[in-house]
């Protein structure tokens, strides 16, 4: 399994708000290759899920939460 977590900044790394999360499964046959491809992917579906939080206007950050309505 090869995961990317979205997080809100802070001044500690991966210590904000977690705004989203994404996994993708591997094989055991998988190159190098193979798995870099598929965490960009992942990267990639968490990034643009992360740019629709600031298209929606209903969502509150508390510590540690996102609250989305």
């Amino acid at each position: 399994m090869i995961g990317a977590t979205a997080h809100f900044v802070t001044p500690d790394l991966d210590e904000g708000p977690i705004i989203t999360q994404g996994v993708a499964d591997i094989r055991h046959d998988m190159t190098i290759d193979d798995l870099i491809d598929v965490g960009r992917d992942v990267e990639r579906s968490v990034l643009r899920a992360r740019a629709a939080v600031y298209r929606t206007p209903h969502f509150a950050q508390r510590p540690k939460t996102v609250i989305f309505d």
